[in-house]
């Protein structure tokens, strides 16, 4: 699963409310289909990776997959009937921070039918919906 190497904080605050859209990664830069999100939210590292082995399995080695996003926000819990105080839990796990517009992943090599239907998949796997986005050949 992907987790950062080093972080400059151990624990993050949650930052509970994601406000506006996506200024940045809006846009296919590697491939010819995309997955891109329609709402906020928290998208976690096994989230991703299980959408990533869904599109690979379907597609068979038939074209490139590319991760636009990263989980590198640090998630933590305390455990369970722990009492008030005693200060902030471990981490957990992490998780990346999506706002409306972010472009998920990227594919190229492949038929459209094929990356719709892979895409299709990879929906399924994720917390915040999406659509299936692709580049209009010139």
């Amino acid at each position: 699963m992907l987790a950062p190497k080093k972080l400059k904080h151990r624990k993050w605050h949650r930052g509970d409310q994601i406000k506006g859209k996506a200024t940045r990664n809006t846009t296919l830069a590697y491939g010819q289909f995309g997955l891109k999100s329609l709402e906020p939210g928290w998208v976690s590292a096994r989230q991703i990776e299980s959408a990533r082995r869904a599109i690979v399995g379907y597609i068979q080695r038939g074209g490139d997959v590319f991760i636009r996003i990263f989980p590198d926000k640090p998630i933590t819990f305390k455990g369970n009937e722990m009492p008030m105080g005693k200060g902030k839990g471990a981490v957990d796990h992490y998780v990346a921070v999506v706002k409306p517009g972010t472009i998920m992943f990227e594919m190229r090599g492949v038929d459209e039918a094929t990356a719709r239907k892979a895409m299709e998949l990879a929906k399924h796997k994720l917390s915040v919906k999406s659509k299936f986005v692709s580049k209009e050949l010139r």
